[in-house]
């Protein structure tokens, strides 16, 4: 399914996608990884963990599921997935993202996670492996975190090559992520090719800790981009027992828990498109899920408004999260 025909309003559950980062390697920044994945982390039982998670999100009805080279075997298990699956991957929009290259060597005790590099000659490497792994099933590939000093937002040579990536019938989107997200939104928004908006998405992060970006983020949707939310759960500090006061005190109003009210959170934005659940096992996938279906009053959504941090304090915080 081509990114520009995906109608993420088609069901409720249709506007949440699953994004693979916590499945895709033995290391990620999330909270609680020693609970929810199990002892043995080998490429074999993430797999079978990640293909867990897909069978359940095309149950429910999600319709968008998202990758990025950087995390680990993460396009590799999705695709082992469609090619088992023909019936659910035609019903799947699929989303990648290049840009950083994944350096752990499956260790979850690297000194070193990952590496970024906008050049093109990373570009053109990444797109090989994306193409041969996803093969033929990839509709949206974004640049990873773009800052507003990213050489992606001005480099004619890579900018050539996005230019006939899309050309080519493969929608192309960026990421941001950072204390300047709402800069490199506005940057982006700038960019164009013979006149006409190069990105037709974005994917930046918007929690309840973290808003900063929402201005520039309508701005993009009035602009016509689809808007994708990452890390509506702050990595985990908006589930469970980590979550402010506030987030309990929505959650028992609505008979819901804290990840789903943080997710209704991001559902309700009115440049919302597409919020990642970022779920390890299935059960939070499930609980996940319920944000479709929470409505939340305007006393409701003010009450959310009090946990938000400056975009320094939200980021330094996220930065000295450790690698599990």
């Amino acid at each position: 399914m081509a990114f520009s025909s995906f109608r993420p309003d088609a069901t409720p559950a249709a506007r949440i996608g699953l994004g693979l980062a916590a499945v895709g390697r033995p290391g990620y920044i999330n909270l609680g990884r020693d609970r929810d994945l199990p002892a043995d982390r080998s490429p074999e039982a993430l797999r079978a963990r990640a293909h867990d998670l897909l069978d359940a999100a095309h149950a429910h009805g999600v319709r968008y599921v998202d990758a990025a080279r950087s995390y680990g075997r993460a396009e590799e298990f999705l695709a082992a997935w469609l090619a088992s699956r023909p019936g659910a991957a035609r019903d799947m929009t699929v989303g990648s993202k290049w840009g950083y290259t994944y350096t752990a060597d499956w260790r979850a005790d690297a000194a070193v996670h990952e590496v970024k590099d906008h050049s093109a000659t990373t570009f053109d490497r990444q797109w090989a492996e994306s193409e041969q792994l996803l093969d033929g099933h990839l509709d949206l590939y974004q640049i990873h975190s773009v800052t507003p000093d990213s050489p992606a937002l001005h480099d004619p040579e890579l900018l050539g090559r996005l230019t006939r990536l899309a050309a080519g019938g493969v929608t192309v989107g960026l990421s941001t992520s950072g204390p300047d997200q709402a800069d490199a939104i506005r940057a982006a928004l700038g960019v164009t090719v013979d006149g006409r908006p190069l990105f037709s998405t974005v994917q930046s992060t918007w929690n309840v800790l973290e808003t900063s970006a929402a201005a520039a983020l309508a701005e993009a949707h009035e602009a016509g981009l689809t808007v994708i939310v990452k890390e509506a759960l702050a990595n985990g500090r908006l589930a469970g027992d980590a979550a402010p006061r506030e987030l309990h005190f929505v959650a028992e109003q609505t008979g819901t828990t804290p990840d789903a009210v943080a997710l209704a959170a991001a559902l309700h934005q009115p440049w919302a498109g597409i919020v990642l659940s970022g779920a390890a096992t299935t059960d939070q996938l499930t609980a996940n899920l319920a944000a479709a279906r929470v409505r939340l009053d305007d006393e409701q959504q003010n009450t959310l408004t009090r946990p938000a941090q400056s975009p320094a304090a939200y980021w330094r915080a996220r930065a000295d999260l450790p690698w599990h």
